[in-house]
């Protein structure tokens, strides 16, 4: 499991990422606790499916403003593990 750590809503207090990966079973669990909020990412899914899905379960609990750029984040991570 990575921890890594992104501005959301404060501008000063980084909020915990925390992104488990399963290798055996191919897939990655993206979890932002202190958002109750996670998301299941199966290897086989496209970048592009993956980039929307994961636009629309943000925008449920950041602001507009910041879901885009989190997308970006939590992407980057997820692709270099």
């Amino acid at each position: 499991m990575k921890i890594r750590k992104a501005v959301i809503s404060d501008e000063q207090t980084p909020t915990k990422v925390y992104i488990y990966e399963n290798k055996k079973e191919e897939y990655m669990v993206v979890a932002i606790p202190d958002l109750e909020w996670s998301f299941f990412i199966p290897y086989e899914e496209e970048p592009e499916t993956l980039r929307e899905r994961l636009a629309l379960s943000l925008k449920r609990v950041v602001a507009q403003e910041q879901t885009e750029m989190l997308v970006n984040k939590l992407l980057y991570w997820v692709h270099e593990m």
